[in-house]
This record gives C-alpha cells, structure tokens and sequence, in this order.
C-alpha cells in the first residue's frame, strides 16, 4: 500500500512539510519527546504543481499533557474543578469580574 502525500503543515517545527494526513481533522507528529499538533483547514495551497490540504500548527504538549517551560505536568493538566478541587461556581455574572460590593 503506498500513501500520498495530501497536506502541507503551516508553522510549528515542522511547518512546509508535506505530509498524508487523509480525512483526519488532526495530525500530530512527535520531535525531542514533545507531540505538535497541526489542525485541518478548509484552506488549500498549490506546492510543485500540486493542491495540498493546509494544516495549521495548533502547538505543543508533553505525551504526559500539557505543554513545555510549565513547572508540573499534573499540575498544567488538570484544572481546578476537573480536579474536583474547586467547590464553587460563580452563581451570576458580577462574580465573575472578581469585585465585591
């Protein structure tokens, strides 16, 4: 089986590579341990005669989750109330200026 090279990458460590992507509305590719992720647009871009799918670089995150330069990957992972660790919403909108009357 041979694959064809569909899409071209936009920014990021690997940005004007080309690459088989298909129909996948992601690509991630790994480089020194870190996962950049590309996402799908609806933009094309002519490359050596050919039409490519462009996709557009999304950033990076650690195969544990989160990202680089963050001082804990649990920590950058999980918010507080995925975490279960908030107990309370804001109940109307003027909580959430952060100012009190």
């Amino acid at each position: 089986m041979t694959t064809r090279d569909d899409a071209i990458l936009i920014g990021g460590p690997h940005g004007e590579s080309l690459v088989a992507a298909g129909d996948a509305g992601l690509v991630e590719l790994e480089l020194d341990g870190l996962i950049h992720r590309y996402i799908r647009t609806t933009a094309t871009r002519e490359v050596g005669g050919g039409t490519y799918r462009v996709y557009n670089y999304d950033g990076e995150v650690a195969p544990d989750g989160g990202s680089s330069g963050s001082e804990n990957a649990r920590d950058r992972v999980a918010s507080p109330l995925a975490a279960g660790q908030a107990t309370e919403l804001p109940s109307s909108r003027d909580d959430l200026s952060g100012s009190r009357s």
